[in-house]
């Protein structure tokens, strides 16, 4: 699969970019993306996403922001969901979100909701519509090491 603009969406006209194969996300599990988005004003700007999908087979998308503080929800732990995987959770304050609606039903954002992306999936690619990217596949990865801190290890001569 190739990254990029893979075309306009029927008869909408709707852009679409392909984030990932539909295979490469296990059923209940979730993935985070860092990818770059053009604003209104013509800038780049970052933009990270999270999708998921069900035991079902459906996949839902949100921005990865914490409604509360606006820290990404696997800032700490690494995980996006809550241990016994049913709801999304913020690592850093425990919030709880309905999968399917991205709603907070328990936390210090309580009621609010995440930032949800519309996902479609073509010839098995998780694509992203409505939202104009930047394909450049010189990006980091900013959830290779979604930790707060730093290991060092010094060796001794």
């Amino acid at each position: 699969m190739s990254e990029g603009i893979i075309g306009n969406l029927l008869s909408d006209q709707i852009e679409v970019f392909a984030v990932c194969l539909a295979d490469a996300i296990e059923r209940t599990g979730a993935k985070g993306f860092s990818l770059s988005r053009i604003d209104a004003s013509g800038e780049c700007r970052p933009f990270l996403i999270i999708v998921l999908r069900t035991f079902g087979n459906d996949y839902f998308g949100y921005v990865n922001r914490c409604p509360h503080d606006s820290a990404w929800l696997n800032i700490g732990s690494g995980e996006f969901f809550s241990p016994d995987r049913s709801f999304l959770r913020c690592g850093r304050h425990g919030a709880r979100f309905e999968i399917d609606t991205g709603v907070c039903i328990d936390g210090p954002c309580n009621g609010q909701a995440l930032e949800p992306v519309a996902l479609t999936v073509i010839d098995g690619d998780v694509c992203l519509r409505g939202v104009k990217l930047l394909a450049d596949d010189r990006r980091a990865d900013l959830f290779e090491d979604s930790g707060e801190t730093m290991d060092v290890m010094i060796h001794p001569d």
